[in-house]
Parts: structure tokens; sequence; C-alpha cells
């Protein structure tokens, strides 16, 4: 067999990229009109390179800026909006809390004390991370729950490699609870209609067309069980069947952990302040919608005006009084706040960039189109009706949503189906449950949902692998999903009218 050197290999991807792009745009196979032919070959340009990594993702994710304008798509303003979009913002913020929990070591007495609850055992507490991230995220956002998480998960893959012992597989270790607090957070967020946007979006698409409220109680027997079983196909994927770790309980490893803790002593008067201002932040998150509600009696409106709370705010909010808040240690030569800019240079700067190529390119996806006509080569087959229609709108949902952000997509693709159910006299929950579904559970991509861009930035997952579990359990996911919609909403929840 004979070996090719990387560069070689990111050369063959490069220019595969540029010939993929040429024969959407000169050859047109999908006979699409002239913005949107523009529009798919760069975007298939840019997957092609994001997939083979031919070169830095986040330098894929400058093609937008070169490329729209260039071609007429759209003007360089434009596209830099998408750069600039509010989730950038939300991930900033909590990538800075991150970094004050990790600047001051709370993110290891954390570490310490569940290794301690759990063991030693590697599937144990990867099991641990996706139950209890899986139900956080059906009451949070699951964007909000990733960011809790994530400086936890990484202290824990740092405190597992110092003290093992034996033959573990710690990569493999180390990838399966990154992508297990990414992916249980998108599958946990299913579970309520609270969980996640899109599902907020798509019951408001309801209550709008058809006047018909979507009760909470009925969406959760339905998709409470389904997230359940997503979340412990999960651990069975990961940990048996493509990346077992081999980590065993280990009675040594556990009580050189408890010396440890013992050893840090009660907590500083900086993690302190940094556990406060994260708990703050958290409690924020969860209590937003409360918060908004009460903000919104006429007394105080008129006070204040219309003032409303979202996760990328309370995130900045955060972040901020990470600045202004004094770390309270009085050595010299520690900081003298909590954060300094200068502890920014550590963040993951890349992912920002990364995700708002990412928003940048589904942005023209809708403009131009593509989206609406996938919509209608949908409806072409709509007259095959039953289980065969459900499975394929949770494919199509699913697997668009790895380069298209979900909540635009559930707003884009809701009229559609609501269209095709009218045509077909069907309810349109049978439809629009598994759509929405679908594109909350896209797992094969960094772009595909805001927590596996955050899960991805961490730096022990690559491209491949990620691609590679995401295949498989989007595969089980949209099997389940359209099982559990055709057996299940005609007998659980009332038909719309």
């Amino acid at each position: 067999m004979i070996a090719v050197s990387k560069g070689t290999r990111d050369w063959f991807a490069i220019l595969l990229g540029v010939a993929l792009f040429f024969i959407m745009l000169l050859v047109n196979p999908l006979h699409l009109s002239g913005t949107a032919t523009k529009v798919l070959a760069i975007a298939a340009l840019m997957i092609t390179w994001w997939v083979a990594e031919a070169f830095p993702m986040p330098a894929v994710a400058l093609v937008p800026l070169i490329l729209f304008p260039l071609m007429g798509v759209s003007s360089i303003k434009e596209v830099a909006t998408g750069y600039g979009d509010s989730v950038i913002f939300l991930f900033m913020g909590g990538f800075m809390l991150g970094l004050a929990i990790e600047k001051w070591h709370l993110h290891k007495r954390i570490a310490l004390t569940i290794v301690n609850i759990t063991g030693t055992s590697g599937n144990r507490i990867v099991l641990g991370f996706i139950l209890a991230t899986g139900f956080i995220s059906m009451w949070l956002s699951n964007t909000a729950t990733t960011m809790m998480m994530y400086p936890i998960a990484a202290s824990v893959i740092l405190v597992v490699r110092e003290n093992h012992k034996g033959d573990a597989h710690l990569g493999n270790f180390a990838l399966t609870i990154m992508l297990a607090i990414a992916y249980a957070s998108n599958f946990g967020g299913i579970a309520t209609i609270i969980g996640t946007p899109p599902n907020v979006a798509f019951v408001g698409y309801i209550q709008e067309k058809y006047n018909y409220t979507v009760q909470f109680i009925d969406w959760f027997i339905i998709c409470g069980p389904l997230a359940l079983i997503l979340l412990l196909a999960l651990y069975f994927v990961m940990t048996k069947l493509l990346y077992p770790n081999r980590l065993s309980s280990d009675p040594a490893t556990k009580a050189h952990i408890r010396k440890e803790l013992q050893e840090m002593g009660p907590l500083s008067g900086a993690e302190k302040r940094v556990l406060i201002i994260f708990l703050f932040t958290a409690g924020l998150w969860i209590t937003k919608d409360l918060i908004n509600n009460i903000l919104e009696i006429d007394a105080l409106v008129r006070a204040f005006g219309n003032v409303k709370l979202d996760d990328t705010i309370i995130a900045l909010l955060g972040a901020l009084a990470l600045f202004i808040c004094p770390s309270g240690e009085k050595n010299e030569k520690r900081s003298s706040k909590i954060l300094e800019w200068g502890d920014t240079s550590r963040m993951a700067w890349g992912i920002l960039l990364l995700f708002g190529g990412g928003i940048a390119l589904a942005a023209a996806l809708e403009k131009a189109g593509l989206i609406q006509q996938l919509g209608k080569l949908i409806a072409d087959f709509s007259g095959t009706g039953g289980f065969l229609l459900i499975l394929m709108i949770a494919c199509v949902s699913m697997f668009v949503s790895e380069v298209m952000s979900n909540i635009a997509q559930v707003i884009v693709f809701a009229p559609v189906i609501g269209g095709i159910a009218d045509a077909m006299g069907i309810n349109p929950l049978l439809l629009g449950i598994p759509m929405t579904l679908g594109a909350n559970c896209a797992s094969m991509m960094p772009m595909g949902t805001p927590p596996n861009a955050i899960a991805f930035a961490s730096g022990h997952i690559k491209l491949n692998q990620m691609v590679k579990t995401g295949f498989v359990m989007n595969i089980v996911a949209i099997i389940l999903i359209a099982l559990f919609s055709w057996f299940l909403i005609p007998v659980l929840i009332p038909a719309v009218k």
C-alpha cells in the first residue's frame, strides 16, 4: 500500500473542492437558477474543504466573505452580518465563563467531585454526563446547557488523564465526553417544547396558522421517551461500538482523587466569586422566561419600556461581570480582576469565525431559494404518503440542518410542511413534529447546532470523528423519530383542525 503524505492529501482535497465548485457552476446538474447555482457551488466547495480538513476550518469559513461579493450573490456588508450574529456573542460569553472557571482552578475541584461520585470507570463517567446533560437540556436552552457542561467536561478529562493507570484509550474517553455533552444537549432538548428554539418556533407557527395550542404534556409524552432512548443509544454507540475507552474502575485512583480534593482545601475567594457569577448566569438562563413574563406587566413596560432577556444578553452579562469583579487575591502576582483581557488569548476565537461562516452560508442558501426548492421536492413525493413521507421529511430536515441554522430552517420549512399536510388532508403535526425534531438532532458537522460547535472547539474531536459518530446517530435518530411520529402522534395528540 502506497503511503500518501498529509500535504498530498490536502492538495487533493483542495483540488477536489475546486472541481466540484466548477462542476456545479458550469454544468449545473440540478438545473437551478443563476444565483442558486452560485450558492450551491460555493457550498460544495466549503463543505468539501471542511470535511477533508484541507486547511484550518476557520480559514475556510472566510470563503463567503470573498466569493459571495465577487460572484454577485450578496454584498460584503450583507455577508458580514452572519459573522456578527447574536449566537456568536452567546458563544463568546460562554467561553469567557469557561476561561474564568479554568483560570482559578474551580474546574478541577468540580471535576474531582464528579469523578469521586461516579467512580473512575470511563463508561460510568460518560453515562453520567449523558444523563445529566440530557436532563438539564430538557428545561434549559441546549446551547446554554453545553456552555455550562463544557468546562466541567474539560476538567474531568484533565483529571482522569493525570490519574489513570493501565492501557486505557484516553483519546477515546476525551472524545466521547465532549461528544456526549453536545449530542445529549441536542437530544435532551427535544423532550420539551422549551428545550430548544426550533420547538418553540414550530409550536408558535401551529398556534398562529391553525389557532391550535400544542400542550406541553402532549409534546413531552411523545418526545420525552424518544429523547431518553436517543440518549441511551448515544451511550451504546460511542462506548460499545465506535470508541471504547477501556478505562476501568480503580480503587487506588479513587483514593488518590479523594486525597487531591482534601489537599485543595476549602474554596478560595476567587473560586467563590467565579462560582457565584456562574450560578447567577445559569440561574438567569433557567428563569429568563419567568423574568420576561414579569417584565411584561403594564406598569413595568411603562416605566422601563419593552425590556427582554435572552440567552446572549445573559451570557455577555456574566462575561462582563468577570472583568469587573475583583478576584479577592492579595498576592500581587495574581490577577486583580477575575478575568483580564490577556486571558482571552486562550479562547477559541476560531470557532466563532467557523460558526459565522456557517451562518453566512445558510443565509445565502435560504435567500437563493434553495430551501424552498427542497420543500417543493418533498411536496412532489407527498403523493406517496404514510410512513415513507414522514421518514423522508425527518431525513431531509436532519441533513439540511447540518449546514443551516436549525431555527431558521424550521421557520422556513414549517409553512411548506403545513401546505403539504393541508393538501393531503392530514394532521400537520404528523409531518411538522418529525421535521422539527430532525432539525434539532443534526450531529455530523460543527455548524449543525451550537452545541456541536462548542464541543468541537475543545480540540479533542477531529472532524472525521464527528462526521462518523454523527452519521450513525443521524440514522438512529431518523428511524426513531419516524417510528415515534407515525405510531404515537395520531394516538396521543389531538388532531389539528
